[in-house]
Formats: C-alpha cells, structure tokens, sequence
C-alpha cells in the first residue's frame, strides 16, 4: 500500500483536531479520575480512549478520495 500525501494530510489534521477534542473533554469536562472510577480500570479508559483517537483517523486516511 502506498502512501499519498494528501491523505496523510488531511487524516494528520483530524488526528490534531479530534486528540485535541478528547483531551479538552476528558480532563476538562468529564475528569480523567471519573472515568476512571466508573470503569474500574485506569488501562481500559486509556486503551478506550486511543482507540477513539486512532480508529477514526484510519478510516478518514482511507475514505479520503485520491
């Protein structure tokens, strides 16, 4: 599979955009400690949490038209 610099491009900005939504919500609006509590696992909300950041900028790198 070969790399295409626009795709890279416009999934780096949403990465951005979207790491920059979550933290803000997360440590801002919702505590990263209340999550924690309501989960009862400090790695699963991490790993939820990366996943959230990670799976949808995959898929915006691979439905971004060439």
């Amino acid at each position: 599979m070969k790399l295409k610099k626009r795709k890279i491009k416009y999934a780096a900005i949403f990465f951005l955009c979207w790491l920059t939504f979550l933290v803000i919500l997360v440590n801002g609006i919702l505590k990263f400690q209340t999550l924690v509590d309501i989960f009862g696992s400090y790695a699963l909300v991490e790993v939820s949490l990366w996943l959230l950041v990670l799976l949808p900028t995959v898929a915006v790198y691979l439905f971004t038209k060439e």
